[in-house]
């Protein structure tokens, strides 16, 4: 295998619309992760359960989302962020490769937004990847710590020389975090063209990005087509890597 195609994908908790027009996207979202055939897929604000969403919607899935759209053969991992009146939901990693090992950090910068990353170390083809999956905050300062937490979880708990995936929602359309990044030598999947994928209907930002060291992108893409518009208010951003110098 010479690419590792990776997705990263907020999925706004499989659910769409406000109120009485709520309707739930978790059935479509299996497909569509079925249709990406990706070696990873990182996805943000995954429900672990909610009591009330169970009550409402009659095909709600008696799993976990995390372990219900993970395709046959592939291992599910998730870690709770956020604990509400009524459930829990996190980050959570599907990965067609074994997974070795995982842990979760909390991140959150003030108590109104639970925040938290996840960090799980797959091998493909003998070859250890670490893979990170956030969900940064709603507020600027917020995310300049957040991401300095990032780098120095990053230095901390993941070898020098080990190729580094961090994929996930990072609620930011500047370059401040890209910057913060690049002193663990995390670069973005695309420096150049931004790729939008917020929101969903009309994409005009790209809050949601894949930075990697260690692994070279080759190719950056969000899926076209009304479905999309569908079933989150993001779109999925797909991304190919080979595998650097050295790996």
């Amino acid at each position: 295998m010479n690419r590792l195609k990776v997705v990263t994908y907020n999925i706004h908790k499989g659910v769409q619309g406000l109120g009485p027009a709520q309707r739930l996207e978790i059935h479509n979202l299996l497909h569509a992760v079925e249709q990406f055939d990706a070696d990873l897929v990182c996805l943000q604000e995954v429900r672990l359960h909610h009591r009330l969403q169970a009550r409402r919607f009659r095909r709600w899935p008696h799993e976990g989302q995390a372990e219900y759209l993970a395709p046959e053969g592939y291992e599910a991992v998730y870690r709770t962020n956020a604990v509400t009146r009524h459930g829990e939901h996190g980050n959570a990693l599907l990965s067609r490769w074994p997974v070795l090992d995982h842990q979760h950090e909390n991140i959150s910068d003030h108590r109104f937004e639970q925040r938290g990353l996840l960090h799980v170390t797959v091998q493909v083809q003998g070859r250890e990847v670490h893979v990170v999956v956030v969900h940064f905050g709603l507020l600027p300062m917020s995310r300049v710590r957040q991401a300095e937490q990032l780098c120095a979880f990053v230095t901390r708990e993941i070898p020098a020389e080990a190729p580094v995936l961090v994929a996930g929602d990072f609620n930011d359309w500047g370059q401040t975090v890209s910057r913060i990044l690049a002193r663990s030598g995390l670069q973005p999947s695309q420096a150049r063209h931004p790729t939008p994928t917020f929101p969903a209907r009309l994409p005009l930002v790209q809050l949601d990005h894949i930075y990697a060291r260690g692994l070279v992108a080759q190719a950056c893409a969000t899926p076209q087509g009304r479905i999309w518009s569908r079933m989150s208010d993001h779109l999925p951003l797909l991304v190919e890597f080979d595998w650097g110098e050295g790996a």
